[in-house]
C-alpha cells in the first residue's frame, strides 16, 4: 500500500485537453502502435497497449495547479507532452505501488512551494521495492514545511508522471515539531 496519494491528470482537466492542450493545438488522436506501448497514461496511470486510441498532447500541471490555488508560478510554468485516452477511461484507481515505478527507471521528485516555485527536488532510481522509496522521496520532501507540492517526472524527457501533495496531517505523519510549526496552506 502506498502512504500517498498519487494525482493524474483531473477529469475537467482531461475534458479540456481531449478539445484544445496547453499548447492551444487541438487534441489529434490516433491508434498506439508498437512505438507507443508500454509510455505512461497520464489521464490513469497506466501503460498504453497496443490498438488503443490515444492522444500525445501539452500539458502544464504547475499552470493548472496555481489556477486552483492562487499561486503565480512565473517562470515556472511550463508544459510538456503527455499521452492520454483519446476518450474518457474511467481515470485512476490507486493501488498497491505507485505508477510509472519500473525498478531502474530515473525519476525526478520535484518539490514546489505555495508560490508554485521550484523548492528543490531530488533524483530517485526506482528499486525492487518502489513504494518504500517514493515513501520515502515524499517523506524527505514534505519535512520541508514550504513544500505543498511534488511531481514526479522521467528524468530521461522530463515529461510529467503524476502529482502528489501534501497530505493532510491526520493521513500521513511528516516530522514538523511543535504544531504551530505546520505550513498553513489554503
Amino acid at each position: 500500500m502506498t502512504a500517498y496519494t498519487v494525482l493524474p491528470i483531473a477529469p475537467a482537466a482531461l475534458k479540456e485537453l481531449r478539445a484544445v492542450d496547453d499548447a492551444g493545438r487541438p487534441c489529434a488522436s490516433y491508434i498506439a502502435t508498437g512505438d507507443d506501448a508500454g509510455s505512461p497514461l497520464r489521464c490513469c496511470l497506466r501503460a498504453i497497449t497496443l490498438g488503443e486510441r490515444i492522444a500525445l498532447v501539452s500539458y502544464a500541471p504547475l499552470r493548472r495547479w496555481a489556477a486552483t490555488s492562487g499561486a503565480d508560478p512565473g517562470a515556472y510554468d511550463e508544459q510538456g507532452p503527455v499521452f492520454i485516452h483519446a476518450d474518457d477511461c474511467g481515470g485512476f484507481a490507486p493501488g498497491e505501488s505507485y505508477p510509472s515505478a519500473r525498478p531502474g527507471a530515473l525519476r525526478t521528485v520535484r518539490r514546489y512551494d505555495a508560490r508554485g516555485h521550484i523548492a528543490g527536488g531530488r533524483l530517485l532510481e526506482i528499486p525492487a521495492d518502489a513504494a518504500t522509496a517514493f515513501d520515502a522521496a515524499f517523506d524527505e520532501a514534505f519535512s520541508d514545511p514550504n513544500v505543498v507540492l511534488l511531481h514526479v517526472r522521467a528524468l530521461e524527457y522530463g515529461c510529467f508522471h503524476f502529482e502528489v501533495r501534501r497530505p493532510p496531517a491526520h493521513e500521513h505523519a511528516v516530522p514538523y515539531g511543535r504544531d504551530e510549526d505546520r505550513p498553513l496552506l489554503g
